[in-house]
């Protein structure tokens, strides 16, 4: 609950961008209510806390950064470039992580990147839509797509 509660105040400091005392105040109410509802209502939020996992858990943060700066200056490039050369499709690669949490996490990691959006998950299948799909071979698109982020996510969340 407290590594819920910690999170959750971290996204309200986020959002509100302030550090008044009294949104301080309400972010801490909300972040200890919110985690009190998640974790009686549901077992998927039970993540064990150890220093491993928050390890990765910033590495992580640092790597989605990075894909999320690279990915806006791909962006950039398509849209400043005087002739747009792209080949949009839908890449079909096996989802690697088992846990909800885990799923959650990736495929929300890989529709954050601008440039692709995820669109459907079926069973093992995540359905990914790409503005430029670099290569024809699916474990190479797999390991571009995933790879940064799977190593990390999957300590964390199994």
């Amino acid at each position: 609950m407290i590594f819920l509660s910690v999170l959750l105040f971290a996204v309200w400091l986020v959002i509100n961008a302030s550090f008044e005392v009294p949104i301080l105040i309400i972010g801490v109410l909300v972040s200890v209510a919110l985690s009190f509802v998640f974790i009686r209502r549901s077992a998927v939020w039970n993540i064990p806390v150890t220093p491993a996992r928050v390890l990765h858990f910033i590495t992580y943060t640092g790597v989605f950064l990075v894909e999320l700066v690279k990915a806006n200056i791909e962006m950039l490039r398509y849209v400043y470039s005087p002739r747009i050369d792209i080949r949009p499709g839908i890449v079909k690669v096996k989802m690697p992580l088992k846990t909800p949490l885990g799923r959650l996490a990736l495929a929300n990691s890989i529709a954050l990147t601008p440039g692709s959006l995820v669109m459907d998950l079926r069973g093992d299948d995540l359905f990914i839509h790409l503005l430029d799909v670099k290569t024809a071979d699916p474990e190479e698109a797999a390991r571009a797509i995933t790879g940064p982020f799977h190593k990390h996510l999957e300590a964390v969340f199994g």
